[in-house]
């Protein structure tokens, strides 16, 4: 039909994608990306009607992707659903060739050259990554593992902290090993509740 792309928008998306987690969002070029993407300026402008609507796009779908990859991860207890969750993140081999880091912070450390739209979903990206940790420990109190007065918030934030560090931190020479034990530290965090029997009589 006339007046449809005549592209494979998922696949442009991800073209797209590739530039700016590799060069930012500022050293990322119109022509870098339309080399990438295989379309020319006027099919970009047609399309995402400049380089901030096609960032906005692109790093909404990199948040979903990363979103749809914690939640999907599971586990016997929520604790060990959580220490799974790190562990999905770790450096494997073979994988897919991509950019190293995470392209969300990335975007966060050039937040003030971002676009307006751009800085939003940077800002919601992180806090619904936030909100699975959070959602994590809460379903954690619900169900014992954590006694009622642990802090959701603080440690939704440290793991958040672990999290970014163990995507990040490979681009810096940390070894899948060294991570590990970081995930190891970092689990150290959780609160164990004290055995019932040491529980005194009310």
């Amino acid at each position: 039909m006339s007046g449809k792309p005549q592209f494979d928008d998922d696949a442009v998306i991800n073209s797209a994608m590739d530039v700016f987690w590799r060069h930012g969002y500022s050293a990322s070029s119109i022509d870098q990306l339309t080399t990438a993407m295989g379309l020319s300026r006027s099919s970009m402008y047609k399309r995402f009607q400049d380089k901030d609507g096609l960032f906005g796009e692109v790093l909404s779908a990199y948040v979903e992707r990363v979103e749809r990859r914690m939640s999907a991860v599971r586990g016997e207890t929520k604790r060990q659903q959580l220490e799974a969750l790190l562990h999905e993140f770790l450096p494997r081999a073979g994988k897919t060739a991509r950019p190293a880091g995470c392209m969300l912070a990335r975007s966060c450390a050039e937040m003030v050259d971002l676009p307006p739209a751009g800085q939003s979903v940077a800002r919601q990206g992180l806090t619904r990554q936030r909100a699975i940790l959070g959602g994590i420990l809460r379903e954690a109190v619900a169900s014992g593992e954590l006694a009622a007065t642990a802090d959701i918030e603080g440690l939704a934030w440290h793991y958040l902290g672990v999290l970014q560090a163990i995507m990040n931190l490979p681009q810096a020479g940390a070894t899948v090993g060294e991570l590990r034990g970081v995930v190891e530290l970092a689990m150290l965090a959780w609160p164990f509740l004290p055995p019932a029997s040491q529980s005194k009589p009310t």
